[in-house]
């Protein structure tokens, strides 16, 4: 019995919740059916799918007033529902009905009925509990302790029994093992697991944001067992039904500091005009088997994690800085795409193989970028031999470029920082970063390669993951196209089927203009993120029918699978067992990869912002000037040049009572018309820091 016929049986009209029995004869299964299909029913009532009632009969939410969710809590006891269906309204749940659930628990909740502004409800169960262990800083007396949580959405303070201490010192940042839930009455209860240091060490700050988002930078044993068998040199047999590009001059482009290279390139001008790209990324799949221990760790990871001081690498570093990145000399697997790209952009051709390389060189962004631009006469003649295949590059990667926004790509301009850390973890500088035609060029290149990969797959109609990104909601168009109206702009079209290209044109009107800033702001948050999908959906920011993540399979396991599956397919292994078990597991590996990028995101901007409030610990009561990046009721952000955003807090603002105007994101004050908005150029003090919170306060001068 599959869950579709269920759900759809639930649904209709006439459906009144029914007892397991007087569903087994509704669906008139035979004895040998029954266990496999309460098996499915108690799936989907964890799932929360469906609701078994306290007299035992089932039905599904909608229908009975309920509502299912993550929880998201905040610092005052209160929290939201989330709900699955991204249609509907979250709900609100005051401290009083929460009823023992935590922030990001699974739960179901029970809508009050009234006419109340907003949804509002009562959570009666608790699904799935998000936080067996919690991190937090330690504070003991002779006979109990308590864990305050680091992350402020849980609201809770754990209590620790005596017994259960594990040596713990007051101060010390540590995990702590929930073996009792809250209820309406009492706090969780736990046990101490690990200790992580004292909060005021040097080091603890990073190593506390790893634990809160359980970032291990250790592998499983078995793990490691097997990766220690993998040999550190090719062998005959590897290097069977591969394409041979060892003669081939490709070289790699990196980061000055990068250690997983897991992209080479090499450029040819052809006869007829044409050029040829070849595109070849480390072919990870020929380490990493499916079902291994090696692989059911990657697929947990999903990515790796690039903090601010260090990487948590998805692969270990055997494979992730040594068989899997295409160091200089040195014979490397690779699935290589080589490309025929006309003088307009267009790919005319294109082969996937698997091959072997040997990289020429391994270039930096920065001595590219001396060499095309800065004409640097060491490095033209240090490199002399590769200088003409920079310059067709160069000419390669404006052509894709002109070709993207010909075709309404969206390229947002926001400055990015780096934070340079001393020796023991303490923020010295923060630096921009820059993006110059040498991280372009590759960009490009990447760019282009997963295109043509996903156009490949989708035309075969073979399951696959891609990369997609959903048009924007006629609401938030509508929205975008009322705000932009205060600056004279307006945007063509139905809000319905919003084309990338009026939102390409619209950043381009604006270049340069004051109100820059803040249109481009406002217009990326009218954007839906990008995720993971088995279905082709296209990507709207980049305009692409097709997109896929082929090019990262170091480090990002979607690309790992669509190697996988593109090996199948070349070596004829792809068939009918293997086509019904990615139909059955890519819906699953879209949801998990695109919630652990997520997860990654949220650990890295942590690390980040948790530097940027040390640094500007330095600069208590300096002045700077900066740009109102966000507007609130309760105040304004405002971003400096060196990228560090503050809140001047309307209780701050004491020259006129201010007002909050949603529409046109701005204050405006009730005497003296005083309005500040987004984008506008304001002189702010430093006034204080708060380290716990990773906030910074400022005044306006």
């Amino acid at each position: 019995m599959i869950k579709e016929k269920i759900l759809s049986y639930m649904l209709e009209e006439a459906y009144k919740p029914l007892t397991f029995d007087e569903l087994i004869k509704k669906f008139q299964l035979e004895q040998q059916d029954v266990n496999s299909f309460k098996n499915i029913l108690d799936e989907m009532e964890k799932q929360g799918e469906i609701i078994q009632t306290r007299t035992k009969r089932y039905g599904v939410p909608e229908r009975m007033n309920l509502v299912v969710g993550r929880l998201q809590g905040h610092s005052k006891g209160f929290g939201f529902i989330l709900s699955t269906d991204p249609e509907k309204e979250d709900v609100f749940v005051s401290p009083e009905d929460m009823n023992g659930a935590l922030h990001n628990d699974k739960v179901v909740a029970r809508l009050h009925k009234g006419g109340a502004r907003r949804r509002e409800g009562e959570i009666i169960r608790i699904l799935e509990r998000a936080n067996t262990t919690v991190v937090g800083t330690f504070e003991k007396s002779n006979n109990f302790g308590f864990v305050t949580p680091d992350d402020k959405r849980i609201n809770l303070d754990i209590f620790v029994p005596k017994s259960e201490f594990n040596k713990a010192q007051n101060e010390e940042v540590v995990v702590v093992e929930v073996t009792r839930w809250p209820d309406k009455r009492r706090n969780p209860e736990g046990r101490i697991i690990q200790k992580l240091g004292n909060k005021h060490n040097p080091g603890t700050d990073i190593l506390t944001i790893m634990a809160k988002y359980k970032l291990d930078p250790q592998f499983p044993k078995d793990v490691v067992k097997e990766v220690d068998t993998v040999p550190e040199v090719l062998e005959n047999h590897d290097l069977q039904n591969r394409k041979d590009f060892r003669e081939w001059p490709i070289i790699t482009i990196d980061g000055d500091d990068a250690k997983d290279l897991d992209d080479g390139v090499c450029v040819k001008e052809l006869e007829n005009g044409n050029f040829e790209l070849s595109v070849h990324i480390a072919d990870v799949s020929h380490y990493v088997k499916q079902g291994t221990a090696l692989d059911k760790e990657a697929y947990e990871r999903s990515t790796s994690v690039y903090l601010v001081d260090r990487v948590i690498p998805m692969l270990p570093e055997k494979l992730s800085n040594g068989l899997c990145s295409l160091n200089p000399k040195q014979d490397r697997l690779t699935m290589s795409i080589v490309m025929e790209i006309d003088k307009n952009g267009k790919v005319v051709n294109h082969d996937i193989v698997q091959g072997v390389i040997n990289s020429k060189e391994r270039m930096t962004y920065t001595d590219v970028k001396k060499i095309l631009v800065d004409n640097d006469e060491e490095l033209i003649s240090r490199y002399k031999g590769l200088v003409s295949q920079f310059k067709s590059m160069e000419k390669l990667a404006l052509i894709l470029n002109k070709r993207r926004q010909r075709r309404g790509a969206i390229d947002f301009e926001f400055p990015e920082a780096k934070v340079q850390l001393d020796s023991d973890g303490f923020p010295i500088a923060i630096v921009p970063r820059q993006r110059t035609i040498a991280e372009r060029l590759i960009e490009e290149f990447m760019l282009v390669a997963n295109e043509t990969v996903a156009e490949h797959l989708a035309q075969l109609e073979i399951p696959a993951i891609y990369r997609i990104h959903e048009q924007p909601t006629s609401e938030k168009i509508t929205a975008l196209n009322e705000f932009i109206h205060n600056f004279g702009y307006h945007l063509k079209g139905s809000a319905e089927k919003i084309h990338p290209k009026i939102l390409a044109e619209l950043l381009d009107k604006i270049k340069g203009e004051a109100e820059q800033r803040i249109i481009s702001t406002v217009t990326l948050r009218s954007m839906k993120q990008a995720k993971y999908h088995p279905e082709n959906k296209g990507h709207f920011g980049l305009a692409a029918k097709f997109y896929t993540h082929f090019t990262s399979p170091i480090r990002r396991y979607p690309d790992l699978m669509v190697h996988r599956i593109l090996k199948w397919i070349i070596t004829g292994k792809m068939n009918g067992k293997r086509i019904k078990y990615l139909e059955k597991t890519m819906p699953d590996v879209g949801l998990h990869t695109s919630t652990q990028e997520r997860k990654a995101e949220e650990a890295e901007r942590e690390t980040v912002d948790l530097k940027k409030v040390q640094y500007m610990e330095g600069h208590i009561g300096d002045e700077f000037e900066g740009i109102i990046s966000g507007v609130t009721n309760f105040g304004m952000f405002v971003e400096l040049p060196n990228t560090v955003e503050g809140l001047i807090h309307i209780s701050n603002m004491t020259d006129d009572y201010y007002h909050y105007h949603e529409k046109t994101y701005s204050l405006l004050g009730e005497k003296s018309n005083k309005k500040y908005r987004l984008g506008d150029k304001v002189t702010v003090k430093v006034a204080q820091i708060d380290k716990n919170e990773k906030i910074i306060d400022f005044l306006l001068v």
